[in-house]
């Protein structure tokens, strides 16, 4: 370290003054103290050579030329970063933040290299390779995207320049280069998420770098060159600020994204912008307001969208995968050319004319093309500039070749059969005529066949698309457009074979399930039906025919399942497939406490193996040899083979090792109060004392082995060497054996004094029994029956010594019973009393016999906690007589403990060192969500008296006693203190079973405790391991400051102790280094955006942050500062941390902004905002729903070392990493969604990574490699509705970049869920409609072409595929269901039934079972059964399934189904998506009604009463409903989906079928519907409100949206139009007068109506007497109206309701309408009217809601069942309790 380190406050503030933002440097730090070194010279991580080398080479910028405008530069103060900084003007915190940044990415990548550097390189001075690597990783996009555009990286770095001190390189160009793009992006804000855009700027940038480096001279001015960009914070001001501008204006244009996508310009289309080399002389540097890139929304000459136009329609899922279409329709038409034929289709196809009959799928297949290339202009137009002429002239060649193909076709097709119908035979001519269209084909498939050969060879795909050849260009210019992404995406060949393989078998089945169980079976009766003609029909025909309509209403259903039930048989190939992939991983080995009992010692070879570095040299990893070794090793390791899989012995540092690991494990298990302090001495494993010769296993393996071998030595009559074997038989039985026998003889000789005749007498006995042991005569010696004598009277001393008053009489007497029993009972040979003086067992003087331990007993004090643990040990052992299967009792500990040892004997990278491993960072979004609990939240009871507090501990009832006992020991005398004392405690202890900021954070800051003990761990010695745990020894475990001593005749407590919990743990051992290497390798932030905000407003949530960090010292917050002054507002991005020496929060750095944060989507501007703070290669991201264990946090190392291996051809860069939901326990509810997600987070992500290589970012915790993800957009997208599935873009974005995603199953994270059913509907709303939109999105479209057709097929089935599809299910019930009540009132069904009986055929039930299969979730649960089956076995798996559906599992996942198919249609469709917080609370309280009404009418009640009246018609009038049996088998799927999507609500809601509750809701529901909408009302306080808000995403849809919506409206009109024709007024008559005359009565139903509605306004307040008049003359009317018709017509009074059945749905249809014209209407005096008819459906709607809610309600019992079903056991009872109590409260009051 040179001087001029040690003044680096000076230097930075001179820096300041010259060019960097003016602020004195704060002596604040972030991780190293790089500014002070002399202050902080003992901070541990400065002790690394490695950091001072990384400092060091920094340091040199003397020579370099004085920065421009710089008014006070010292340059030998100075370091790089300095000088860049004052240069190009970056602000000073820039340049702070990015030097720590840097220095930390060189130290630990020099620590990592140690091992491969040549041997005689100083560890202080930076090695040339490590600055270059770093730089060519950074910069790799940057040379990529120069590539791409033709130009010249402005990266020059000799290959030899000069010579720092000797040593190699000078690294000074690498590292300038590094530090400038990491300035850049450090203070480029929004502009982060657009890659490219930074690669210009920095081109720019590095040019002016090398002119100034190389000090040349400026042709203009004739003086030495200077940056374009310089002056005090010139970058953010000149660069960042006019681009941001850009892209607000847009934003703002967009109207908060509500405006079409191509109307405006996301992040996307301005980075895309910088795709092509126009934008070097369109844009130029430096920027200039005046090109047109900064021309604003709505002025001429706006640059538009860029490189790709989302526009709102359905067709893009056929656009964007329009290669699966043409598979399923090709299929579909050669299927029912060959089903057709009637025969078998092997013996169809034989026949030429059915062979030349399936060669028409050719021309279906260009007509395809057709659609493909009009989608293609209709929906691109708008890229069509002069600069784009090209892409104008291909769109329209492209539908020229297209119908081109068509027309050829179809003349080659006639040809052949007019040629073919000439001959009458196939002719030669005729064969001629094939052989040319066949050739026709084969040029048309060329392109088809080429794809297939490069499939075959990816490397060469790979290598032309990555190669930039013009002439590659002009070659692959008809087939796709030029993009920098999605080139060279293709995997390597066994990749290719493996998901081929999957797909080819998946395919095979799907086609022959399709052809012989749905096509062929439809083929007879669709010949049937066409051939009648005779048909008598019940209404006016309006065409001809109408059979043919009857036979497409048929295959309709049919059709839609054969379109998506490629989905099921994914189900099934995927769980398969992802189950023997689990196999083959290991998985579920160790399912069970008692699975863990029989590996459990052979678990420290295997922590060792995995956990603890190889001992061998770094160079040799990663080679065949070690991959061999490892190999070989891991085998032994899991089979139990040779020395790796051996039985530790308790000698060995390996077990001291493995024990100080397992205990601290045990003791964070303590720390969450998941286990007791009983427990906590049953599971540890303690140290080896008082001489005992074996290893200590934890009591619980132990368990009643003693007592075995007790049993076998009274029973069994055999000699030593017998006896012995058994024992040894099992490995545990021995261990007891050995420790009981040396407990006791040290136990005895402990509390008996030394020196004294007893003393001698145990010696001597104990050396005898040793001699007759090692003889092996022990049993020819000593009579073993009496064994279990001897061991009672032990139990009776060890019990006498646990009391807290020893009573030396009862001692002393059972010590000489037990003498009595050793010298004269046991021995089979009786000695005299001389022989018994000569071998030293008897006193020498004969009347010392009977004084025998009456003086000579001195128990320890109660204070020595070790004696007394070690006895509690002894006392468990010889007493327990069941076996301890049942400790940990707490299932999560269970779960935990058997998961973390399974993991360690599944394939995992062996460990590096915590200095060698990769350093990473953890960055967690925080809003506005709950940091901890208050005593507010706590105690507040709701409707029913459960508050959260009772609510959690009736579902954590173990932790709430654990949490009570920790507190009594840690000094809380009475239960009074949990609200004073120990509030805080009590507040965390809640808050770490919600889903808060504060178990998060908790889990997070495990990994910096799991490094600091693997830290110390790996540079202990083995003097240091050995003294440790004799140190550790001498503590008691945590157990010992309040013992319960049961031998007292009761329980009785010890005086209270404080003591620090802590004091037994491994950090006891720690030498101060550890802390060091836990930072260098670890930094975690949490970007808590309104921090600043919440501390001025004094909000609670800002204390509760400040809490945490103090709690956890290597904690950051990142936050948006918000600055007012007069006129204007800065926005800065601050760093903070709470210094530990000053007891106060600290800031660290103060980056100012271009302006407001969030342009975008909330969470990703969150993100991108902090992520310059965090540090390292990797980064997880943490959402704030999530939680860690100690355990997982181990294995982190391991994780982080798959960066190093190839996962298919590529290094992955995102690591997948394993979720458990952990709220699955809290309801019925939460188990089914914890159960859905569980299936997917583990086989789901399996399968996709492997084989399919798919794998996306589907949130959180994967972990990404930083440097390659932060050069190329960051880890999610931001653009405004587009992206607000923020996370799998990132996914999308990794793929199309060429990244590997891999999937690890050995760690796991925890995850929490939404637990309500609201909660649950808000959060598939957002992802559903999160999917609508990436089905609009670029990254979809391009995924679908530019990867190769299965990873296609992959792609599609689980992402938006898997939404459509569900989409469709609805849609094929919705297409069933009307297509019945067409056939049923027309009369067609009547007319074809005797003919071709359409409810007997195969293929119909087939379509049927598919549809309910997806209906009620059985094709959501198969992946949960065989996950549960392969995790915990296949009885439990079937189990928990049965279970689940006495919870009425299936009524949720069919109301779950209706959530997804209606929001991700409607934001297709309308859009409208929008992010949807669901609170993540408890669900404890009952919703109301019309809370419920308003989040579920017109996604689910409202189809479900269509679907309801529909399927009550059709048992009214069809001819097939005569049949009981025949109706319910056809309609029941539909009947359940009604029952579901009506009654799901209230079956999910906490008290739901409680009459009180339902009169007070119904109350709730008419004062919500009559409340007057006004400007301050909101949607829940009025239905006027709400409605309008319900009506938004028709105010923003297109023209097209407005259309179809008006379409499918009509579909009531014509339930009206069958109707009328069924009444019996209506005397049979097929007359169109009949219909139009129905529209009269709706005309005179509506006028009626508004005559009501004016009466009322204007005569019901003043003249009411007026106004009954008019309700008298209405009633008249009325009655007169109905005897009329009684008396002349053939009208019956039944008519009436069928009338109801007609006019109510077209009165909704009328109102549909009116609402999608309402910018017509609204104007006008209709509105009004409108509104009022409105608001009658509703209450209509309500009513019909709410009638078998009130029939339930009303039923006795059926409230409780809906308790028991909704929530566990324990909670229901919770739940009584405090009914009762509330009632008593009530009565007492």
């Amino acid at each position: 370290m040179s001087l001029r380190r040690n003044r680096r406050a000076a230097a930075a503030a001179a820096a300041a003054a010259g060019g960097g933002g003016g602020y004195p440097e704060p002596a604040a730090y972030n991780i190293i103290p790089i500014h002070d070194v002399v202050m902080h010279g003992e901070h541990p991580s400065l002790r690394f050579p490695e950091v001072r080398a990384a400092v060091e080479a920094l340091a040199h910028a003397a020579d370099l030329p004085a920065p421009p405008l710089a008014r006070a530069w010292d340059a030998f103060r100075a370091d790089l970063f300095d000088w860049l900084g004052a240069t190009f003007g970056f602000q000073l915190h820039n340049v702070r933040n990015q030097r720590e940044h840097l220095v930390l990415l060189l130290a630990n990548a020099q620590l990592r290299a140690g091992g491969t550097l040549p041997p005689d390189h100083p560890a202080d001075v930076l090695h040339h390779s490590i600055a270059r690597g770093i730089r060519k990783k950074l910069l790799k996009n940057y040379t990529s995207w120069c590539s791409y555009l033709g130009k010249r990286p402005h990266v020059y770095v000799p290959s030899a320049g000069r010579r720092v001190q000797g040593v190699g390189p000078d690294t000074r160009r690498d590292l300038l280069y590094t530090a400038l793009y990491l300035l850049i992006w450090g203070e480029a804000a929004n502009l982060r998420f657009m890659p490219e855009c930074l690669c210009y700027i920095f081109h720019y940038m590095a040019l002016d770098l090398n002119h100034v480096i190389d000090q040349s001279i400026d042709v203009e001015t004739g003086r030495p060159s200077i940056p374009a960009v310089h002056g005090e914070d010139a970058f953010l001001e000149k660069v960042v600020t006019p681009i941001y501008n850009v892209l607000k204006a847009e934003v703002e244009f967009s109207r908060n994204g509500t405006k079409p996508h191509s109307a405006w310009r996301n992040y996307d289309d301005v980075n895309e912008y910088f795709w092509s080399r126009r934008v070097f002389k369109r844009l130029q540097w430096p920027l200039s307001p005046a090109r047109s890139f900064f021309i604003q929304p709505g002025n001429a000459g706006r640059i538009g969208k860029t490189g790709f136009v989302e526009q709102r329609s359905f067709w893009n899922v056929y656009r964007s995968f329009d290669r699966v279409w043409v598979m399923l329709i090709l299929f579909f038409q050669a299927a029912m050319i060959v089903a057709w034929d009637s025969h078998t289709p092997w013996d169809s196809l034989r026949f030429r004319d059915i062979q030349v009959r399936v060669l028409s799928v050719f021309i279906t297949w260009a007509a395809l093309r057709i659609v493909q290339a009009v989608l293609d202009a209709g929906t691109q137009y708008s890229l069509v500039r002069r600069e784009t002429a090209l892409l104008a002239v291909r769109m329209v060649l492209k539908v020229f070749v297209a119908v081109g193909w068509t027309i050829t076709f179809i003349v080659l097709y006639v040809r052949m059969w007019d040629q073919r119908w000439r001959d009458r035979r196939w002719s030669f001519a005729a064969n001629s005529r094939v052989l040319n269209y066949l050739e026709a084909a084969a040029v048309f498939i060329i392109p088809q066949v080429l794809a297939l050969v490069l499939f075959i060879v990816p490397w060469i795909r790979n290598f032309l698309e990555k190669t930039n050849w013009r002439i590659l260009y002009v070659l692959t210019w008809w087939f796709q457009t030029r993009t920098f992404v999605g080139r060279g995406v293709r995997e390597g060949l066994i990749d290719n074979i493996k998901y081929t393989t999957f797909w080819v078998s998946l395919l095979t089945a799907k086609f022959v399930f399709s052809y012989f169980l749905q096509i062929k079976p439809m083929v007879g009766p669709t010949k049937t039906i066409l051939s009648l003609h005779d048909i008598r029909r019940n209404w006016f025909e309006f065409m001809p025919h109408t059979e043919r309509i009857a036979v497409i209403l048929l295959w309709i259903p049919v059709v839609l399942i054969y379109l998506m039930d490629i989905q099921i048989w994914y189900a099934v190939f995927s769980s398969l497939t992802g189950a023997l992939i689990g196999l083959f991983s290991h998985l579920g080995e160790i399912r069970s406490v008692e699975q863990l009992r029989l590996r459990f010692q052979f678990f420290a070879s295997a922590m060792q193996f995995n956990l603890m570095p190889e001992e061998h040299l770094d160079a040799q990893r990663g080679g065949l040899r070690s991959k061999l070794y490892d190999a070989i090793n891991r085998l032994k390791l899991r089979y139990g083979f040779g020395r790796p899989y051996r039985k530790i012995e308790a000698n060995e540092v390996e077990a001291k090792r493995f024990a100080l690991i397992w205990n601290e494990i045990i003791q964070t298990f303590r720390e969450e109060d998941i286990i007791s302090d009983n427990e906590v001495e049953l599971l540890e494993l303690p140290p080896v004392v008082w001489k005992i010769r074996v290893v200590r296993w934890p009591c619980f393996l132990l368990n009643n082995e003693l007592l075995l071998a007790l049993s076998q030595a009274k029973e069994l009559v055999a000699d030593d060497r017998t006896h012995w074997a058994r024992i040894c038989n099992n490995e545990y039985r021995r261990c007891a054996v050995i420790e009981a026998y040396d407990s006791i003889r040290h136990l005895l000789l402990e509390i008996i004094e030394e020196r004294t005749v007893e003393h001698i007498i145990v010696s001597q006995l104990f050396l005898a029994f040793d001699a007759e042991m090692d003889n092996g005569k022990f049993s020819e010696e000593y009579k073993l029956e009496l064994l279990p004598e001897i061991h009672s009277s032990v139990i009776t001393l060890v019990e006498l010594l646990l009391k807290e008053k020893k009573d030396q009489t009862k001692i002393v007497n059972t010590l000489q019973t037990l003498y009595v029993f050793a010298i004269h009972d046991f021995p089979k040979k009786k000695k005299d009393m001389e022989q018994l003086r000569q071998a030293k067992l008897a006193p020498s003087k004969p009347e010392e016999s009977s004084l025998l331990f009456e003086d000579v007993i001195k128990c320890p004090s109660n204070d020595d906690v070790s004696f007394y643990k070690q006895v509690r040990r002894l006392h468990t052992i010889l007493t327990f007589r069941d076996s301890m299967n049942n400790v940990p009792k707490n299932p999560e500990a269970r779960r935990r403990i058997t998961f973390f040892s399974n993991s360690l004997f599944m394939n995992m990278p062996r460990a590096p060192t915590v200095e060698k491993m990769m350093a990473f960072s953890v960055l967690t979004p925080y809003y506005n969500e709950d940091v901890m609990y208050n005593r507010d939240q706590l105690r507040r009871e709701n409707e029913d008296g459960v508050s959260i507090l009772f609510y959690l501990q009736k579902i954590y009832e173990d932790d709430w006693w654990n949490f009570l006992e920790r507190m009594r020991r840690e000094g809380m005398t009475g239960d009074d203190e949990i609200w004073t004392v120990k509030y805080q405690e009590l507040r965390l202890w809640a808050s770490y079973r919600g889903q808060t900021l504060a178990r998060t954070v908790r889990g997070m800051m495990y990994y910096h405790r799991a490094l600091k003990m693997l830290a110390f761990l790996d540079t202990a010695s083995e003097v240091d391991i050995t003294e440790g745990t004799k140190h550790l020894a001498s503590f008691g475990s945590i157990r010992h400051e309040n013992d319960v001593y049961p031998m007292n005749g009761g329980l009785q407590q010890r005086r209270q102790r404080r003591l620090d919990r802590g004091t037994s743990t491994v950090s006891q051992l720690f030498k101060g280094q550890e802390d060091g290497a836990a930072l260098m390798k670890y930094t975690y932030v949490v970007a808590c955006q309104i921090y600043g905000n919440q501390k001025i407003a004094r909000d609670q949530r800002a204390e509760d942050i400040l809490t945490l960090m103090k709690k956890n010292e290597a904690l950051r917050v990142a936050y948006v500062d918000e600055v007012h002054h007069q006129g204007y507002t800065q926005y800065y991005s601050v760093l903070v941390k709470f210094d530990q020496s000053l007891q106060r929060e600290v800031e660290i750095y103060r980056i100012r902004l271009p302006g407001p944060l969030k342009l975008g989507e909330g969470k990703p501007e969150n993100q991108n905002h902090a992520i310059i703070f965090t540090r390292g290669d990797a980064i997880q991201t943490i959402d704030m729903n999530q939680d860690n264990y100690f355990e997982e946090a181990l294995k982190m190392r391991n994780l982080l070392e798959q960066y190093n291996y190839y996962h298919g051809s590529r290094k992955p860069t995102l690591l997948g990493v394993r979720e458990h939901v952990f709220t699955g326990s809290v309801s019925s509810l939460a188990w089914f969604m914890s159960a859905q997600e569980t299936s997917f987070v583990t086989l789901g992500q399996r399968v996709l990574a492997n084989p399919l290589k798919v794998r996306m970012h589907y949130g959180h915790p994967d972990v990404f490699d930083r440097l390659w993800f932060l050069t190329r957009g960051g880890i999610s997208k931001a653009s405004r509705v587009i992206n607000i599935s923020e996370d799998i873009f990132a996914g999308f974005n990794c793929t199309l970049r060429g990244g590997n995603v891999s999937h690890h199953e050995y760690i796991q994270v925890g995850k929490g869920r939404d637990v309500g059913l609201n909660q649950i509907s808000m959060f598939e709303a957002k992802v559903s409609s999160g999917n609508g939109e990436q089905t609009l999105s670029r990254d979809i479209y391009r995924l679908g072409h530019r990867l190769d057709f299965f990873r296609m097929l992959s792609v599609f089935y689980t992402t938006v595929g898997f939404y459509f599809n569900t989409m469709l299910v609805v849609l094929t019930v919705y297409t069933f269901v009307w297509g019945r009540l067409y056939l049923a009132l027309s009369g067609l069904e009547a007319g074809i039934q005797g003919s071709a009986n359409s409810t007997n055929n195969k293929a119909l039930g087939t379509v049927l079972n598919q549809q309910f299969i997806i209906q009620i979730g059985l094709f959501t649960a198969l992946p949960m059964i065989i996950e549960n089956s392969l995790e915990q076995g296949f009885l439990p798996a079937i189990w928990d399934f049965f279970t689940m559906q006495m919870n009425f599992s299936s009524l949720f996942y069919t109301f779950s189904m209706g959530t997804k198919s209606h929001y991700y249609g409607r934001t297709i469709l309308h859009g409208g998506a929008k992010y949807r917080a669901t609170g993540r609370g408890f669900v404890v309280q009952h919703k109301r009604f019309a809370e419920n009404y308003r989040l579920y009418a017109r996604s689910h009640f409202i189809k479900a009463i269509e679907l309801g009246i529909i399927l009550t018609v059709y048992a009214a009038h069809s001819v097939i409903a005569r049949n009981t049996l025949v109706y319910i088998v056809m309609n029941i799927s539909s009947w359940f989906l009604v029952v579901s999507w009506i009654m799901a609500p209230f079956a999910f809601n906490p008290s739901g079928f409680d009459w009180l509750k339902t009169v007070y809701d119904f109350d709730d529901f008419m004062n919500w519907i009559w409340y007057p909408g006004g400007l301050f009302s909101k949607p829940e306080q009025s239905w006027e409100v709400w409605w309008y808000e319900e009506q938004d995403h028709l105010r923003t849809t297109g023209l097209w949206g407005k259309i179809l919506e008006i379409l499918l409206d009509l579909r009531y009109f014509f339930f009206q139009y069958g109707v009328v024709y069924q009444l019996k007024i209506a005397n049979n008559s097929r007359s169109i007068a009949v219909y139009l005359l129905s529209w009269i009565c709706v005309a005179v139903i509506f006028g009626v109506f508004v005559l009501m509605s004016y009466a009322r306004d204007k005569y019901a307040a003043k003249q009411h007497l007026y106004y009954r008049l008019v309700q008298t003359g209405v009633i008249i009317l009325v009655v007169l109206v109905l005897v009329m018709f009684l008396k002349f017509t053939k009208f019956e009074i039944v008519d009436i309701f069928t009338s109801l059945l007609a006019f109510i749905p077209t009165g909704w249809g009328l109102i549909s309408i009116a609402q999608v014209i309402r910018p017509f209407i609204e104007s006008t005096v209709v509105w009004n009217s409108v509104i009022s008819v409105a608001r009658l459906y509703e209450i209509l709607l309500g009513v019909f809601v709410m009638a078998p809610v009130a029939l339930l309600s009303w039923l006795p019992g059926f409230q409780e069942m809906q308790t028991r079903v909704l929530f566990n056991e324990g909670f229901s009872r919770g739940l009584q309790i405090s009914r009762i109590l509330t009632g008593k409260k009530a009565n007492t009051a």
